[in-house]
């Protein structure tokens, strides 16, 4: 498919992004990068995604889908070659529910953890690590969540493997993934990480982890003025 005919608006360093790029890879399908700025979003961004204005927007012969779960499915849909949600509906059903967890249980208030201070900042840790052991249970015995080869719930899960442990270098004293807590966890984002197509597209750690420590700051300050 020519590069034209689909085109991804994203942000670097965007697990949201980053999934739809993993799977539009595993498809083979080729498409055109637009990297957006999210703190000066273009003219493009919002027209394209008026309700949300956020990345990731997928255009697809002028079809514009948007939303990160929803653009997994039409791929999924579109492009039949290398399925990634599981044939039998029980196990779709069960792969959705577990991604909604993950977004839901794991990844806000892991990224609240990131954001925030003292108390809020506990109680995000705690949270996520609660979240972590479920996720624990239902990786443990399988290579992927997927079985032998990465599917949509690798994906939408696979933002665990490399910008938690990120986020936890920026929480610093509090840690939310322990590897030696969650093996089955640790042996599955090893598995991930060395997919080739993962590991050749993912941000750079450094630069990662500076952007998400000046978030941090930028985000768990609150002026003085603002203080009731």
């Amino acid at each position: 498919m020519a590069s034209q005919d689909v085109k991804l608006l994203g942000f670097w360093v965007s697990p949201f992004s980053r999934r739809v790029e993993w799977a539009l890879k595993l498809k083979g399908v080729d498409y055109e990068y637009v990297e957006e700025d999210i703190f000066n979003k273009s003219p493009l961004l919002l027209q394209l995604n008026p309700v949300h204005k956020k990345v990731p927007v997928l255009v697809h012969d002028q079809k514009v889908v948007a939303e990160s779960y929803v653009i997994l499915e039409y791929i999924d849909e579109t492009w039949k070659q290398s399925p990634l949600l599981p044939q039998d509906p029980y196990e779709r059903a069960k792969a959705r529910f577990w991604a909604r967890f993950g977004e839901e249980k794991l990844l806000e208030p892991a990224w609240s953890a990131v954001c925030s201070q003292g108390e809020e900042k506990e109680k995000a840790v705690k949270s996520a690590i609660e979240a972590m052991e479920k996720i624990e249970e239902e990786i443990k015995g399988k290579k992927f969540f997927g079985g032998e080869s990465i599917g949509y719930l690798d994906i939408a899960l696979g933002w665990i493997s490399y910008w938690l442990p990120v986020w936890d270098e920026v929480i610093g004293s509090m840690q939310i993934f322990d590897p030696r807590t969650f093996p089955a966890t640790t042996s599955w984002m090893n598995d991930f990480l060395n997919h080739p197509i993962i590991k050749d597209n993912i941000p750079p750690r450094h630069k990662m982890f500076l952007y998400c420590q000046d978030r941090s700051k930028v985000l768990s300050s609150v002026p003085p003025s603002s203080v009731p």
